[in-house]
């Protein structure tokens, strides 16, 4: 066995995805690309090293640099998000979830979460990270016609059960959710409300969508790598009082839950990357969000004109950067069916469970996501052709070969990463260092 070539083989398989994902259009909403600055960090040494504890606290030595990295990291998430607290070690969405859930619930508490079907992510789900704490899962009350929480029946529901934790957001959000009406009926029972901004960090840090934290969330936890346009991460935010001791210590329990609680190393070159991506998202943030939100708008229109099932038409499709699409019937799976005739063409989507379906494997949605078509460029008016692209595929059912022809050339305009710093800023701020 010659080993080099093993070793090969996943390099060219990198090189495959890489030239695919250079010549297709991406539509997963819960993905990105990094730019190049925040991909240098990922090369760094950084990589190799450990950093357990907090900055000047540690259990290692050699980590001076990487202390001013992670303060920086935190102090730049603070003011993107106009907050006191942030932590940046948790190595996921669902991480960052499982140390809220360490930091806030004792096993046997009750959460109130929505349900998978309902737009809700797994990790508040028995099966996820909520389960593996031990804790009984409620599940809001949800107006599948407006995609949202129901409001007056979420409201009883806490009076009744009294969740010990309740937490809003998901992997399907396409409109703000009511958080001060709820986080009003949590605080007359004093207990916790939080808010997962996984898909939507960077729209919130980008100043075009709810903004959690001040509006009744204690605790926003959230992925770095979807419309937040980082690394592979999570993070934990929150705006306690740090003038009291209350809050002093409402702080510490986040920091335990995130080290020791769910993290040991957490990978120090990822806290680099997100530490460029906070900095660029407080300069190119709020165009990038505005952008992509247009985006989304403009490509729910314009399938919906082409005869695709949108959800929430008579509500405007969408305020996110996800559109919904329900393909056939409820447990008829072709939601599946869609997304491999769609990637056979030159489109990447993935199926998603609607309310009615009774599995998650077999499902009748696709979940559609606009963030990585604006990184790399695309407008309004592009939203025609990609939406016109899927009707090819799925509804005209044209040759997806033929297809996936079109869409190479179409890509081949859209090769730049847009809304973060390049490398002759970076020459040019070098230069001035020098000089």
């Amino acid at each position: 066995m010659n080993w080099l070539d093993e070793a090969n083989f996943v390099r060219m398989q990198a090189r495959l995805n890489n030239e695919m994902f250079g010549s297709f259009i991406p539509l997963i909403a819960s993905e990105n690309v990094e730019s190049p600055l925040c991909q240098e960090m990922l090369l760094t040494d950084f990589h190799g090293r450990y950093a357990e504890g907090t900055p000047d606290m540690r259990y290692y030595q050699g980590c001076k640099y990487f202390d001013e990295v992670e303060k920086k990291a935190m102090e730049l998430a603070k003011r993107l998000f106009n907050c006191s607290y942030a932590n940046v070690q948790t190595l996921s969405g669902t991480v960052a979830n499982m140390a809220m859930f360490k930091s806030l619930t004792k096993p046997g508490g009750k959460l109130l979460a929505l349900d998978t079907a309902a737009g809700g992510h797994i990790s508040a789900g028995k099966y996820g990270a909520a389960g593996f704490r031990g804790l009984a899962i409620i599940t809001f009350p949800f107006d599948e016609e407006k995609w949202n929480i129901d409001v007056d029946k979420s409201v009883k529901l806490i009076e009744t059960e009294r969740p010990n934790l309740t937490l809003a957001g998901g992997s399907v959000i396409l409109f703000p959710i009511p958080l001060k009406e709820i986080a009003e009926a949590t605080k007359a029972i004093d207990s916790y409300m939080a808010f997962d901004g996984a898909h939507v960090l960077g729209l919130i840090g980008g100043k075009h969508f709810q903004d959690p934290l001040h509006e009744g969330a204690q605790v926003m936890t959230a992925s770095t790598h979807k419309t937040f346009p980082g690394p592979q991460g999570g993070i934990v935010l929150a705006n306690p009082d740090l003038d009291t001791e209350e809050g002093k210590k409402f702080a510490r329990r986040l920091d335990f839950g995130c080290f020791p609680g769910v993290t040991s190393n957490y990978h120090l070159h990822h806290v680099a990357a997100k530490a460029v991506v906070l900095a660029e998202h407080l300069e190119f943030g709020e165009a990038y969000a505005k952008q992509t939100i247009a985006n989304a708008k403009a490509f729910a229109q314009a399938l919906w004109e082409r005869g695709f099932q949108v959800l929430c038409e008579p509500y405007g499709f969408t305020e996110s950067h996800q559109v919904l699409l329900r393909i056939g019937k409820p447990n008829e799976g072709k939601g599946k069916w869609a997304s491999e005739k769609l990637e056979d063409g030159g489109l990447i989507t993935n199926q998603e469970i609607l309310p009615g379906d009774k599995s998650p494997t077999f499902t009748s949605g696709l979940r559609l996501g606009t963030q990585e078509l604006t990184r790399i460029g695309m407008k309004e008016k592009d939203m025609e052709d990609v939406a016109e692209f899927m009707k090819q595929v799925l509804l005209d059912k044209k040759n997806p070969a033929k297809v996936k022809e079109k869409i190479k050339e179409f890509r081949k305009d859209f090769q730049f990463i847009h809304y973060c710093f390049h490398a002759d800023e970076w020459k040019a701020y070098e230069y001035r260092k020098l000089i």
